[in-house]
C-alpha cells in the first residue's frame, strides 16, 4: 500500500476499491477522500476510520486515485492538479479517458496508471486492466499493483490502446452478466416457473456456475460440453444460443458497441 493517498470522486466504483484498500492495509489516516456530494455511507465510513473528507487545504498524496466520472474532468481538473507532487502518481479508472487526456488537463501529472475495474471489486472478486506510462517507477507500479490487486485480479497491458476492450469485455461485463440472469428468470417464468423460484434458481444457477469456473483450471469450453449430453435438453438450449445470430453475435456486437462508447468518452 502507498504511504498516503487522495481519492478523488468516492461512487460506487471508488468507494467499492477504497473499501477493499482499507481491507488490505491502506492507512486511513494517511488517507483523503474528495468528493462535492458524499454518500451518507461515505461520511460514515470516513467518520468510522478517521479518513479526511474535503479538508480545506488537502495535501498532495502519494497516489492521487481519480474515480470520477470521465465527464467530470474538465470542471475538476484545476483542483485536481493541485494534488499532484513531484513525486505523485495518478491512478486513473476514467473510462475513456487515456493518459494524453489526463496530462493534458493535470499539468503536474507525470507518472500516470490508467486502470480498468469492474465493481466486483466492492467483494474483492473485480477483474481490472491496467496501464503504466514510461514516467511510471518500479516502485510506483508496486504500489498501484498493490492498490489494484487488493480489488482482485490485475492484467497489466503492453499497449493503452486495449484498455477500451478492457473496459468493454470486464468494465461493463458484470451488467451482462446480471442481465443474463434477469432474462433467464423472465424465460423461467414464461416457462411456468413462480417469479420467486425462477428469480432464486437463476441467481443461483449464474452465481454457481461462475464460483465453479473459479475454482477448477478447465476452460469455460470445456466445462460446457461437460454438462451438455448429446441429444439432451442442454444441447437443445445451446443449439439456439449458438446459432450465427445467437449468444456469441450478440456478445460481439455488445463488446463493440462499449468499445466504441470509451472511445468516444477520450478527449
Amino acid at each position: 500500500m502507498p504511504a498516503s493517498l487522495v481519492l478523488a470522486g468516492a461512487g460506487k466504483m471508488g468507494g467499492a476499491m477504497l473499501a477493499g484498500w482499507l481491507t488490505a492495509g491502506l492507512d486511513p489516516r494517511r488517507t483523503t477522500l474528495i468528493d462535492p456530494v458524499p454518500s451518507r455511507e461515505i461520511v460514515a465510513l470516513c467518520a468510522e476510520r478517521g479518513l479526511a473528507l474535503n479538508p480545506a487545504a488537502p495535501e498532495p498524496g502519494a497516489v492521487l486515485a481519480l474515480g470520477i466520472k470521465p465527464q467530470g474532468l474538465e470542471a475538476a481538473a484545476p483542483g485536481l492538479d493541485r494534488l499532484i507532487g513531484r513525486d505523485t502518481l495518478v491512478v486513473s479508472i476514467l473510462a475513456g479517458k487515456t493518459v494524453a487526456d489526463l496530462r493534458g488537463r493535470l499539468p503536474h501529472a507525470r507518472a500516470v496508471v490508467r486502470a480498468m475495474p469492474n465493481l466486483p471489486a466492492s467483494i474483492g472478486r473485480g477483474a481490472t486492466g491496467a496501464y503504466a506510462n514510461p514516467e511510471v517507477t518500479p516502485g510506483q507500479r508496486a504500489a498501484a499493483n498493490a492498490l489494484l490487486a487488493a480489488s482482485g485480479t490485475v492484467a497489466w497491458l503492453a499497449d493503452e490502446a486495449q484498455i477500451d476492450a478492457v473496459t468493454a469485455v470486464s468494465g461493463s461485463g458484470p451488467a451482462y452478466v446480471f442481465l443474463m440472469v434477469e432474462a433467464l428468470a423472465e424465460a423461467g417464468i414464461a416457462a411456468g416457473l413462480d417469479p420467486e423460484v425462477a428469480g432464486r434458481l437463476a441467481r443461483a444457477t449464474v452465481s454457481g456456475a461462475g464460483a465453479l469456473l473459479d475454482a477448477t483450471p478447465a476452460e469455460a469450453a470445456e466445462l460446457r460440453r461437460n454438462v451438455t449430453s448429446p441429444g439432451g435438453t442442454t444441447a437443445a438450449a445451446l443449439d439456439v444460443l449458438m446459432r450465427p445470430d445467437g449468444l456469441g453475435a450478440l456478445m460481439r456486437e455488445a463488446v463493440a458497441a462499449a468499445r466504441r462508447r470509451a472511445g468516444e468518452l477520450a478527449g
